[in-house]
């Protein structure tokens, strides 16, 4: 599991996390030394989160395709768990609401994990989608029962269906490619990660048309175009550790960050409507699991699918 690729690829993120303490604590000491600034304090905090995640994710990485589907099962618990605290439901929702974590969550990994393609690709969708407000109608309450009903469906496509297929690129047979499959990993997680970041400094360096000003005040037309070219430019220079040929990388990225600003937009629009700021506080400087997922849940399965039909030999 473990190839050189990957090694280089975790490297230079460690690096990039060195640079960006050095220079956090630099501008800490001349521009904050009490704490004083909030800007300066965040870019601290958010850096300091960064470090715990990749470590996470990197230790993931070398504990093979096990350590993955795990960390991902663990992850998309948590944001089930913070996406239905916002949601509507009562009593009769026990059931359904209990089956949601601990069965459905577990059964959709599970089928990752064994590499059943025919079903963890329908679990959810057709089998939980049809079946899980059955369970609710079953205890007799009608109250809201439609909005009730939607919002465990759309928590659990979100949280758990698109997340789930991050680590489903593990079980791609791809020609010649076999053995690096946890690259495709790094490299749609760095990709579009990469991509907010950099939309964010272009969007403060540039940045004066808003996209959706009621939604998301801070993403500018001037910050998504430069953060997606950037973004797009850079996964093409990486197009040697993946699959695609330097044309194909471009197009990829390109898709890929665009889904992850189009999710970004989205699950916005979603705390607007819940009149919250984030969707939980358990990651410092970041909000919770979703606040940082929210990219990739619209960009991994995109990715995932795409990889398949183009690339993959089943």
């Amino acid at each position: 599991m473990t190839s050189p690729h990957l090694l280089w690829l975790l490297a230079g993120i460690g690096g990039l996390l060195i640079l960006a303490s050095v220079l956090g604590e630099i501008l800490r000491s001349r521009l904050s030394p009490q704490g004083e600034n909030p800007v300066i304090e965040n870019l601290n905090a958010r850096i300091s989160a960064w470090w715990v995640m990749v470590i996470l994710l990197a230790i993931a990485f070398l504990a093979g395709k096990p350590g993955v589907v795990v960390l991902l099962a663990l992850a998309s618990f948590a944001a089930l768990r913070e996406f239905l605290s916002l949601t509507h439901y009562n009593r009769a929702d026990h059931w359904s609401l209990v089956a949601c974590f601990f069965l459905v969550v577990p059964l959709q990994y599970y089928f990752i994990l064994i590499d059943w393609y025919g079903m963890y690709s329908v679990f959810i969708p057709v089998y939980v989608f049809l079946l899980l407000p059955v369970v609710s109608a079953l205890h007799g309450s009608t109250r809201d029962f439609l909005v009730r009903v939607s919002e465990k469906q759309w928590a659990l496509m979100v949280c758990v269906y698109c997340v789930s297929h991050v680590p489903a690129l593990l079980y791609l047979q791809i020609p010649g490619f076999e053995g690096r499959n946890i690259i495709l990993i790094a490299y749609l997680i760095f990709v579009v990660q990469l991509s907010d970041v950099l939309q964010y400094v272009w969007g403060k360096l540039l940045g004066r048309t808003r996209v959706a000003p009621t939604l998301s005040p801070s993403k500018t037309w001037e910050g998504l175009i430069g953060g997606t070219l950037s973004a797009t430019a850079i996964g093409t220079a990486l197009y040697w550790m993946t699959p695609f040929t330097p044309l194909e990388a471009a197009g990829m990225c390109l898709l890929i960050t665009l889904m992850g600003f189009f999710g970004g937009l989205v699950m916005s629009a979603i705390k607007r409507d819940r009149g919250i700021k984030d969707w939980g506080h358990l990651i410092a400087g970041h909000g919770g699991f979703i606040d940082r997922l929210d990219s990739v849940i619209f960009a991994a399965p995109i990715f995932f699918h795409i990889t398949r039909y183009f690339w993959s030999a089943t």
